[in-house]
């Protein structure tokens, strides 16, 4: 019995650290958060040689108080609507990383998001665990993703990916990379995906805005109750702060 407890103990800091798990050379995306304005780091993860040399996205120019809104569909939850029309009275763009399941799921919100402006992104087809599979494998996950949100919506170019539970491989960057995808991930975030723990929009709202910074990408789960009610707020106390909302199309990263 100890052991077991022991060997979950040990997945569990393995899950939540950013350590390698699951195959020799994965990692479960984590990140040191921002600070009192301090800029936040990846530098203890064990992976941002990766990250850089296949250009994947962490955060932008951070000269400038530019922040970037990125939202994960994995299914819907009845929020998303709200989400998109707080976006078009705000006149604020978003990218939304979708799966296959959202997308089988949801066609007229995935038309919608592309009607109105934003970037459908890829999140898989069936959300694996893409360390764990051959390029062949990876990439027949991507393209059906691709190929029915340009039947649906009529966007003829993803090539924005962000990898199913935030779990990555050197392979499964480069071999997103040779399929023309840019790897997002993100500078800020909450544990926002729990739908049976929400704990309020003041809640919601305290935690993305304590962590902004310049050149923020913002992570959040659109089957948050709290991120819709308090995805207004969040947006306008960004802006009193002298920050602007960009499209990824406009990210640019600080050297």
């Amino acid at each position: 019995m100890w052991l077991a407890t022991l060997l979950a103990v040990i997945i569990w800091g393995a899950l939540n650290s950013g350590t390698a798990i699951a195959q020799p050379g994965a990692y479960h995306y984590g990140f040191k958060k921002s600070v009192e304005g301090r800029l936040p780091s990846i530098d203890q993860e064990g992976f941002k040689d990766i990250v850089i040399k296949y250009g994947a996205l962490f955060l932008g120019d951070t000269s400038k108080k530019e922040l970037y809104l990125t939202f994960d569909n994995g299914y819907e939850n009845g929020y998303t609507s709200k989400i998109l029309d707080i976006l078009k009275e705000k006149k604020a763009p978003a990218a939304f990383f979708v799966t296959g399941h959202y997308v089988k799921d949801q066609p007229e919100l995935l038309k919608r998001m592309v009607m109105e402006g934003h970037i459908v992104g890829n999140h898989s087809w069936s959300h694996p665990d893409m360390s764990q599979l051959s390029e062949g494998s990876i990439k027949t996950e991507l393209d059906k993703v691709k190929e029915q949100v340009e039947i649906l919506t009529g966007q003829k170019e993803m090539k924005y990916l962000r990898p199913p539970r935030g779990i990555f491989s050197e392979k499964v960057l480069a071999a997103s990379k040779q399929f023309g995808y840019t790897n997002v991930f993100w500078s800020v975030a909450y544990k926002d995906w729990d739908v049976k723990a929400q704990k309020g929009s003041q809640y919601a709202f305290s935690q993305v805005v304590k962590q902004l910074h310049p050149g923020a990408i913002i992570l959040l789960h659109a089957v948050s109750k709290d991120n819709s009610e308090a995805l207004g707020s969040i947006i306008d106390e960004a802006r009193r702060q002298g920050y602007e909302f960009k499209s990824l199309d406009q990210l640019t990263v600080s050297q």
